[in-house]
């Protein structure tokens, strides 16, 4: 005889976590925001922006805008680049797969996800269907999204790899209902059954990873999508599920088996922000790689050698990190797509110390055939470094570099914060350079000074009065 079933426990000792979030997104006011993490939200917002105009001309993005665009329906919000309006939750859909296409979107290096891709779409979408949205409340907006987000990233205790799950997407739908819900102006109540009603079309998967498959690039989209729908659906009266997070079958325990850390997502919400330690990338791809790219730029511009004189080069990093981006190791080493590419540390490598850079061009159907850089990326011998390992595992991996020449002589170097990190930030003059490189990848030809324009525009956006400035900017 079978024992009768039980339901797992809950947590009754304190608040499901969604009230918390949902008190949090519904009153965050951007006029009480220190200027320190009003200006980070706009820096998100800026590159956010100029990624998805790069995003606009890459694989499955045509696709994606040409379906949006055979629905049509009802104009509620822009698609960026393309023009036209179209129901605020396609438009989500096409804007958030299109920020995330080049993989070279923000990140979180300790949580490893991508904010910006969720909140920012959704928000932008969000606001104009609401209409007359001012610059400050988009600010409010996006800085609820990334903050959920980013705190439910660094609350989760197990990494990607084990999980299985992509968290960008994962926990950026509930980062992008808290976007979206701030920026359709819903009350407290009405956002916990947001968060309730998008708990229902959660989902995210590393597969798409392994498999280099462009969902990749797209579940970022259908988490803006997801969220947008079910702010309107709450908005509407419709009640979601109550107990969220740490209910008998919250997503806490169903998605993540526990592993998630609530006071860290808790503690101090709405005064000490999180969003404040994302980082930016220089490259157009995975995280993972860009400390070793630092390091081989580092040391090409120390040993001023060629590629003809290097026998091999060593990459050290993470066992995580060499799941995420050194295997298939048959793969890594000769990469056929721009996915492959991407999440490739052996190409990215060889394709720096060739180049001495590494660009969007780089990841291209001309870049994946270049016969210098498959012939060094051959050379290139991903490891997991015990020191690296035992105090960087659940982070964006660090990369140790040896370079062994082909006369015997070695160089190496070890890079712990990747360009972009908060300890290692980008300047102002990059960022001009990353956005005015984006543009130049705009699937429609764009006024030469757009990079300029969406610059200018984003840094004054707490006055500017109507949202409707940045799209046309966008459009």
């Amino acid at each position: 005889m079978t024992a009768p079933h039980r339901a797992p426990e809950t947590n009754p000792s304190q608040p499901d976590l969604v009230l918390d979030l949902a008190r949090f997104a519904a009153h965050i006011d951007a006029s009480r925001l220190d200027a320190a993490v009003v200006d980070a939200v706009k820096t998100n917002i800026l590159d956010t922006l100029s990624c998805a105009l790069a995003g606009s001309s890459a694989k499955a993005i045509a696709e994606v805008s040409g379906l949006v665009q055979e629905w049509a329906g009802t104009p509620q919000a822009d698609m960026f680049v393309f023009g036209g309006k179209y129901p605020a939750h396609h438009a989500a859909l096409i804007n958030g797969g299109m920020s995330h296409a080049r993989d070279y979107d923000d990140t979180h290096d300790a949580a490893i996800l991508h904010a910006g891709v969720t909140a920012v779409p959704a928000a932008i979408a969000a606001a104009q269907l609401r209409g007359g949205v001012s610059g400050a409340e988009l600010i409010a907006a996006v800085a609820a999204g990334l903050e959920v987000t980013c705190r439910l990233g660094v609350g989760v205790t197990v990494d990607i790899v084990e999980s299985g799950f992509i968290y960008t997407s994962l926990l950026g739908y509930f980062g992008a209902t808290a976007a979206a819900g701030r920026a359709l102006g819903l009350d407290e109540e009405q956002m916990r059954n947001a968060f309730g009603i998008v708990y229902s079309s959660v989902a995210g998967n590393h597969q798409v990873t392994r498999d280099a498959s462009l969902m990749k690039r797209l579940q970022p989209g259908l988490a803006a999508q997801a969220a947008v729908l079910a702010v309107q659906l709450a908005q509407r009266g419709i009640r979601g599920a109550q107990e969220v997070f740490d209910g008998a079958d919250g997503f806490t325990r169903v998605y993540l088996k526990g592993n998630v850390d609530r006071e860290i997502v808790r503690k101090d919400l709405g005064q000490r922000f999180e969003l404040l330690n994302l980082s930016y990338k220089p490259y157009p791809c995975c995280r993972d790689t860009h400390a070793a790219v630092d390091a081989v730029l580092a040391l090409r511009a120390q040993t001023g050698r060629p590629a003809s004189d290097i026998e091999s080069i060593r990459v050290g990093v993470t066992a995580p990190g060499y799941q995420m981006v050194c295997t298939p190791e048959a793969v890594r080493l000769a990469p056929r797509t721009i996915v492959e590419a991407q999440f490739s540390i052996p190409y990215t490598a060889a394709a720096a110390w060739i180049d001495g850079r590494l660009g969007i061009g780089h990841f291209s159907d001309e870049g994946l055939q270049r016969k210098d850089i498959l012939a060094l990326t051959a050379r290139v011998k991903p490891y997991v470094d015990e020191d690296i390992e035992r105090d960087w595992s659940r982070f964006v991996t660090p990369a140790r570099v040896i370079v062994q020449f082909r006369d015997g002589q070695t160089a190496e170097t070890r890079i712990d914060y990747p360009k972009g990190h908060p300890k290692n930030a980008m300047t102002t003059a990059e960022f001009a350079a990353k956005s005015a490189d984006c543009a130049t990848f705009a699937a429609k030809p764009l006024p030469d000074d757009t990079a300029a324009r969406l610059t200018q525009t984003v840094a004054r956006l707490e006055s500017v009065t109507d949202i409707a400035e940045l799209l046309r900017v966008m459009t």
